[in-house]
């Protein structure tokens, strides 16, 4: 239950915004410019914050941010890392996965991949109380439904 502290110092919220923008690569031109543009945001500050939070990240990786915008032009917000997919790719070496998964194979990752992935997810906020191994079976699925085969070693 909230205090009443709590409650009258909330900030009423305009909108939440979801975005994908390049590690590093944030310019107030769209996409970033016209999302934040129609609530009158300020897109420097979040130009500069957003790319002093992702600097350690290769640049071009796309990063998923949302932003929560409040009522006086104020705002917040947080990075995600990229997602499984995308590592998936990178990890497998191909464009994008199968056409027909289950029935034609894209590419194939090992299982030290997969943890690999998982340890850099389990930074994520709706990952860090899960256990390692679900977030492993997790991207095991995801390998699955995008036609890349998950081998204990590769030959």
């Amino acid at each position: 239950m909230a205090t009443l502290k709590e409650i009258l110092t909330r900030r009423p919220v305009a909108a939440t915004i979801r975005l994908t923008v390049p590690a590093g690569g944030a310019r107030p031109a769209p996409p970033v410019g016209p999302a934040l543009g129609q609530y009158r945001l300020n897109l420097m500050a979040f130009c500069k914050d957003f790319n002093a939070r992702t600097q350690k990240y290769k640049p071009d990786t796309p990063m998923s941010v949302t932003i929560t915008a409040f009522k006086d032009n104020t705002f917040e917000f947080t990075v995600k890392s990229p997602s499984v997919t995308w590592y998936l790719k990178k990890a497998a070496g191909v464009e994008s996965g199968s056409g027909r998964p289950g029935h034609v194979e894209a590419s194939t990752v090992t299982l030290k991949h997969v943890y690999e992935i998982a340890k850099v997810k389990q930074s994520d906020p709706y990952c860090q109380y899960m256990s390692l191994e679900s977030i492993c079976k997790s991207i095991m699925g995801t390998a699955n439904t995008m036609g890349i085969k998950v081998v204990k070693d590769l030959d």
